[in-house]
């Protein structure tokens, strides 16, 4: 799936002005830190865009202020499950109040759910060895 130019615009527009609860998730998501995990930040899943992706496992992972309407979110999580994602939510008061909490449910999810592919790390990349690297 390749998003639109616009739709890669709004997510680079997201990522540069993100939200307190987001700026928090990330700092503990980034850089593989929630057990050896790639995590992406304001990914455009055409036609969506969703504020954390995990692309080994496809986990979306949604942080939601109060004015998300259910319903909405619903019908947003059923057409992405269509493509084989799951989402998981998160207000922000629980990002905010409980990160522990967040993350530990985040990692458990991320166990569970098989790889999307073959070879997929959920951890950190081994080194080459020196025979196929011709480090010899």
């Amino acid at each position: 799936m390749r998003a639109d130019p616009k739709l890669r615009e709004r997510a680079r527009q997201l990522r540069r002005a993100p939200t307190e609860p987001e700026l928090r998730l990330w700092r503990n998501l980034s850089a593989s830190r929630l057990g050896g995990f790639k995590f992406r930040r304001q990914a455009a899943i055409p036609p969506y865009i969703a504020d954390f992706f995990c692309p080994a496992k496809g986990l979306i992972i949604e942080v939601d202020g109060i004015t998300h309407l259910q319903d909405k979110d619903a019908r947003r999580d059923k057409a992405l499950a269509q493509h084989g994602f799951v989402t998981i939510r998160f207000t922000n008061d629980e990002v905010m109040s409980n990160m522990d909490g967040v993350l530990t449910a985040i990692l458990n999810r991320l166990i569970e759910l098989p790889d999307r592919w073959s070879g997929a790390s959920t951890g950190p990349t081994p080194d080459p060895s020196p025979e196929v690297e011709g480090l010899r």
